[in-house]
């Protein structure tokens, strides 16, 4: 039986799910998806992943309108003051992965906050992806490797990357119903078992993760040997 470390999931299908629910606006959905983020880092810290990575603002969100962008960076800084004691109180460490440099110092501050109060955890660690796009993150680590004149392999390579200390990405899943990754770990899923739903991201169930988990322990992984 495989055994799963680390899940990345694409939060997908906020916005259609309040439309489907009669919201006027997207924002709604948004909120009932931070509740079912809550609820799912709780259930797969107790079934013991150890590596729960969710894309919360990609580079690319920056494109949509404005009120929207201001919303969710207002959502994510008001989502790690609420959650601390849920870190807290369950052993759950908090990372981030993405560029937050352009994050506002209010956001920033909080971040910093929760990973320093967090940081001795070892349970699950929850990673969330902020201003966060796979390429950008590969540019930022060959520039760090052309600054110090490193010639670059698998392992150095990986030791540039946000993940570096993180094991390479077992399930990925999307909801929502699309069928791609976004620019979302590419390198950290170059054997990762993917996994598409047409549900909702508000609507995604602790039952449909355990059924993915229960699909992908049965798989064979060879990593492009033979068994």
């Amino acid at each position: 039986m495989q055994s799963v470390k680390h899940i990345a999931i694409i939060m997908d299908g906020n916005g259609r799910w309040a439309k489907k629910q009669g919201f006027l606006k997207r924002i709604k959905g948004h909120e009932v998806g931070a509740t079912r983020v809550r609820e799912l880092t709780i259930h797969a810290s107790n079934i013991g992943i150890k590596y729960l990575t969710l894309y919360a603002f990609s580079t690319e969100n920056w494109k949509r309108p404005k009120a929207e962008v201001t919303f969710l960076m207002s959502l994510l800084e008001e989502y790690l003051k609420k959650e601390l004691p849920l870190f807290l109180d369950n052993n759950i460490r908090f990372e981030t992965i993405g560029d937050l440099s352009k994050l506002s110092s209010s956001l920033q501050n909080q971040v910093a906050l929760t990973k320093e109060k967090t940081a001795h955890f070892t349970g699950l660690t929850q990673v969330l992806a902020i201003n966060y796009g796979a390429k950008d993150e590969m540019i930022r680590a060959m520039n760090k490797a052309i600054k110090v004149g490193k010639e670059l392999s698998e392992e150095s390579f990986d030791a540039l990357l946000d993940t570096k200390n993180m094991p390479p990405v077992d399930i990925m899943i999307r909801t929502g119903g699309d069928k791609r990754l976004s620019n979302y770990l590419l390198w950290q899923s170059a054997y990762s078992e993917l996994f598409f739903t047409d549900t909702l991201w508000p609507d995604f169930s602790n039952e449909e993760l355990d059924s993915m988990i229960e699909k992908f322990r049965k798989i064979e992984r060879r990593f492009g040997g033979l068994t």
